[in-house]
């Protein structure tokens, strides 16, 4: 039996917490050997019914992870587990865990002062106890390995991917039907550079019939940047929008524009480019390795580079032509059953015994 750390189910959806659960969706269809265990408080049901979710202990959230958990593994004889959402249980030795990156090192003006405390303290003692780690880029991989001290061959990177719900359905018909808008989606956080991506679109001339919509909320444990609207009604503020409402807006945008200064991976440009939306991206960190040749990139710390590229493709129907169609083929080299086929293999390699298996950074772009 191998044992899945869900307790992501009981957490809102984020970029990691899609991670875990698209994973484990698919990992449920390849393997008859997996448990997927639970706190109470379950957020995401539909997911925990299709994986047959058992409930245990009585505490939620981080306690129910570091107390429950690991009680609960010791009266069953300490069985492999398997941790995908970023943390796990710390005096837990038969595990493979999650990283996905190091922002909280590198931009730590963007989260609170306990979230920052914490990662940085759990961590490195988790890092000395697991058998090996999953990540999500080979961007990652060195900036952990790097930071950390742990060794690479032990990281294992297995790539995010997009739902089959994304797709260019109407992209085509919604281009010139409404008033022409660019998108960005994200948390405000201060490493999204959403000020620099305001402040660019507002120096635009000529394009006075163009919204800047941005999709995306706050959250406790990060730390909003300083971009402010003003009250401009150019610039539209959506909150957080379902799955269905984000597939619209996708679908409708002129480009998705992505100007993060740091990420791990970022799924956002590749839903983007599922629904046939171009994208336009900062050149920076995991982003030229996600996209490769299909974004139209700028310098993520000049304003001028960003109101460059968004003249550009707001003006320039067949560069838009052109990404589209670079965009459909990136997101086809990423597929959550891939992903989750490289996890399998890890769990044969590092936790069941099969030595046989492939080296742990075994993901292929493409490869299924």
């Amino acid at each position: 039996m191998i044992v899945i750390n869900a307790r992501f189910l009981s957490q809102d959806i984020r970029g990691v917490q899609r991670f875990a659960e698209q994973v484990c969706l698919e990992l449920g269809k390849l393997r008859d050997d997996l448990l997927f265990v639970a706190p109470h408080d379950l957020h995401l049901r539909e997911s925990a019914k299709q994986l047959n979710v058992r409930r245990i202990g009585r505490n939620r959230g981080h306690l129910w992870e570091q107390l429950d958990l690991p009680l609960w593994l010791a009266r069953h004889g300490n069985p492999p587990l398997v941790s995908l959402c970023n943390t796990g249980p710390l005096a837990y030795c038969n595990q493979i865990a999650t990283h996905h990156d190091i922002t909280y090192v590198r931009h730590p003006e963007s989260y609170s002062r306990l979230f920052r405390g914490f990662y940085r303290t759990m961590t490195p003692l988790l890092l000395k106890r697991i058998r090996a780690l999953i990540t999500v880029s080979e961007f990652s991989r060195s900036e952990i390995s790097q930071y950390y001290g742990y060794p690479a061959h032990n990281i294992c990177v297995v790539p995010n991917a997009v739902s089959p719900r994304f797709r260019p359905f109407c992209a085509s018909a919604c281009q010139g039907a409404a008033q022409p808008y660019l998108l960005a989606v994200s948390s405000p956080n201060a490493h999204k550079n959403f000020e620099r991506m305001v402040k660019a679109f507002l120096s635009l001339e000529g394009f006075d019939d163009v919204e800047l919509r941005i999709v995306g909320n706050t959250h406790s444990v990060f730390s909003a940047g300083n971009y402010s609207v003003n009250g401009n009604q150019r610039i539209r503020m959506l909150g957080r929008l379902s799955d269905d409402e984000l597939l619209e807006e996708y679908q409708g945008a002129r480009a998705f524009v992505f100007p993060s200064l740091y990420e791990g991976f970022g799924i956002p440009p590749l839903e983007a480019q599922a629904c046939g939306c171009p994208v336009i991206a900062a050149r920076a960190a995991s982003i030229p390795e996600v996209l490769g040749e299909s974004a139209l990139y700028f310098d993520p710390m000049d304003i001028n580079s960003i109101a460059q590229c968004m003249s550009r493709v707001l003006q320039d129907a067949s560069l838009r032509s052109d990404l589209r169609k670079r965009g459909q083929a990136n997101v086809a080299r990423y597929s959550w059953e891939t992903s989750a086929k490289v996890v399998s293999r890890l769990i044969d390699r590092t936790l069941v015994g099969k030595r046989k298996q492939p080296a742990l950074a075994s993901w292929t772009p493409g490869r299924r």
